[in-house]
């Protein structure tokens, strides 16, 4: 998160958040550029000719983040994390669209690095989605970890300061997890045998 200073951004954040329309307007630039890298790492997981861009999913998440309640922004770091989210909530519901199209439902899948789920499957974005919420029905720190380092690309440390925990216990539910969702995305291919 090193496009804009911290400061610039968690000021316009909180001024906009009291009501400041120009604040928006002084804050776009400043977090485009890092959304954009963001949505464009994210969506080179993708598989080649995804009917969604890096640009389309940006913009998608920016009019719901411009089009939310109200937020008390805290910082920026909040601000990323929520766009994080988005753009998850985003590709999952393209997903579960395509997949309502298709023949026989089959939602598309996406392609992981080996940090997530293994180094030869590629599990479909639905499915991982459902495992993260059941995830988070256990334990949902290491389903906002498993959130914000592959949907939001954060550091080890940005995501310690968005949890107000130590980079160590990032590390840790980052392992924890990823063992975890690769458990369950296993146990869903059998039972979909």
């Amino acid at each position: 998160m090193n496009t804009a200073s911290g400061h610039d951004v968690t000021g316009w954040l909180r001024a906009w958040s009291q009501g400041d329309e120009t604040a928006l307007e002084k804050l776009t630039p400043l977090v485009y550029v890092e959304l954009h890298q963001r949505a464009r790492r994210l969506m080179g997981r993708e598989r080649a000719g995804h009917s969604l861009q890096p640009t389309a999913l940006i913009h998608e998440a920016y009019l719901r983040l411009v089009g939310a309640s109200p937020v008390e922004w805290s910082d920026r770091s909040h601000f990323y994390a929520l766009a994080a989210r988005l753009m998850r909530q985003i590709l999952v519901d393209h997903a579960r669209s395509r997949g309502r199209q298709k023949r026989g439902g089959d939602a598309l899948p996406i392609a992981f690095d080996e940090t997530v789920v293994g180094p030869r499957e590629t599990p479909d974005l639905v499915r991982l989605d459902d495992a993260l919420h059941a995830l988070a029905e256990t334990d949902e720190r290491k389903s906002r970890v498993i959130e914000l380092r592959f949907f939001g690309g954060f550091s080890v440390d940005e995501v310690a300061d968005v949890l107000a925990v130590s980079p160590q216990t990032v590390l840790r539910d980052w392992r924890l997890a990823k063992a975890w969702l690769q458990r369950e995305m296993k146990r869903g291919d059998r039972a979909r045998r």
